[in-house]
């Protein structure tokens, strides 16, 4: 997303609550109010909160010993094969930086989209907490291809440049869009005959699994990836997100870089716990499926209305349109969502698990008294 002063961030903060704000059962904000800003906005499913009380009752060894963390083997192994290990971590910054520090040695560099977020959007944690140098390629759609890595894949043996070692992609991408397995497998193959690697930022996986119709693995651990940031927060969960290792004999000294990075949770059986109930059974799909559809949905509604001009496909559970002069600030009054490119008046809408066809339907309603 741009950066500008007039761009609102996903860690903007909402206006204050005083005392008088706060009702009986001690609840700050108002549950009725809506916005298609982002899929971290969204509270956590249900299914989620069960698990968690769940696994809350009585004493569990710390620092991942415990009995849902090695559930968690099991189930991941299910879903990406039976060689994978599996580090759950707490958010997407620290899954990006850990994978990323696990394909690399101290001089080297990564070929990633501009768009990606480990450029765009993670304030230098890449360079400054990684030590790693990103090499960023214009992508319109957001998806790498051998060609476009190339453009920064060369150099090895300057001792002048840092040494491109790894490529990182981003599934589905920052712009909505999704890599099919064979274009996965076609990268993979490409930067492994230039002895690199290959690391996926799944932190909208599964909304790429649901618009492909195809198992996690078809475009992960099937397709070439070694390292998977496997996203939890944006579908559901209350917090924390897993590095994958795919490949383990790529990723050296994870069990140590995730400590050394501050990613080791001492409790770590209620992250696990949750990804348990995210991935034991169909939760992940049905929770992506549905803010697939109504991405869809709200796509569908602003084709029919002048002054709208859609700029991506929409194929996972954002919209990126463009508004007329203006109208995006007079819309947030009511619906909070972001600029994407503040020049282009380009704006990013997104659904989540919990989004509505009611919420869809008031936000079009709204879009067409704005622009009638």
């Amino acid at each position: 997303m741009t950066n500008t002063a007039n761009t609102l961030t996903e860690s903007s903060p909402a206006p204050a609550a005083s005392s008088a704000d706060t009702n009986a059962s001690g609840r700050l904000h108002d549950p009725a109010v809506r916005g298609f800003a982002s899929d971290n906005y969204s509270g956590v499913h249900p299914e989620i909160l069960a698990a968690l009380a769940a696994a809350n009752d009585g004493h569990q060894v710390s620092y991942g010993e415990d009995v849902y963390t090695s559930r968690l083997q099991e189930v991941m192994a299910g879903h990406f094969g039976a060689e994978v290990d599996v580090f759950p971590v707490f958010n997407g910054t620290g899954a990006n930086v850990l994978s990323l520090q696990s394909l690399l040695p101290r001089w080297g560099a990564v070929v990633c989209a501009r768009t990606a977020h480990i450029n765009m959007d993670e304030n230098g944690a890449p360079e400054r907490v990684g030590g790693m140098k990103l090499l960023a390629v214009a992508a319109p759609d957001g998806k790498l291809t051998p060609e476009l890595i190339d453009q920064e894949a060369w150099g090895w043996g300057d001792e002048h440049r840092a040494q491109p070692l790894a490529v990182s992609i981003t599934q589905t991408t920052e712009l909505g869009t999704c890599y099919t397995p064979a274009e996965v497998a076609a990268i993979a193959d490409h930067v492994h005959a230039k002895g690199m690697r290959l690391h996926m930022d799944g932190a909208r996986l599964a909304n790429a699994a649901a618009h492909l119709g195809q198992p996690l693995r078809a475009f992960t651990s099937d397709a070439g990836v070694d390292v998977l940031s496997f996203g939890g927060t944006k579908n559901g969960l209350m917090y924390g997100e897993a590095v994958v290792a795919l490949n383990p004999e790529a990723t050296a000294g994870l069990k140590y870089l995730r400590k050394m990075n501050m990613q080791l949770a001492s409790k770590m059986r209620f992250i696990s716990a949750q990804f348990i109930a995210l991935l034991e059974g169909d939760l992940w799909l049905r929770s992506a499926s549905h803010a697939n559809a109504m991405a869809a949905r709200l796509r569908a509604g602003v084709e029919g209305i002048d002054g709208v001009s859609c700029t991506q496909p929409t194929q996972s559970n954002g919209v990126f349109a463009i508004l007329p002069e203006g109208s995006a600030d007079r819309l947030r009054e009511s619906f909070r969502f972001y600029d994407w490119d503040e020049a282009a008046r380009e704006v990013r809408w997104m659904c989540s698990f919990d989004t509505t066809e009611a919420d869809i339907d008031a936000f079009l309603s709204a879009i067409r008294s704005e622009l009638a």
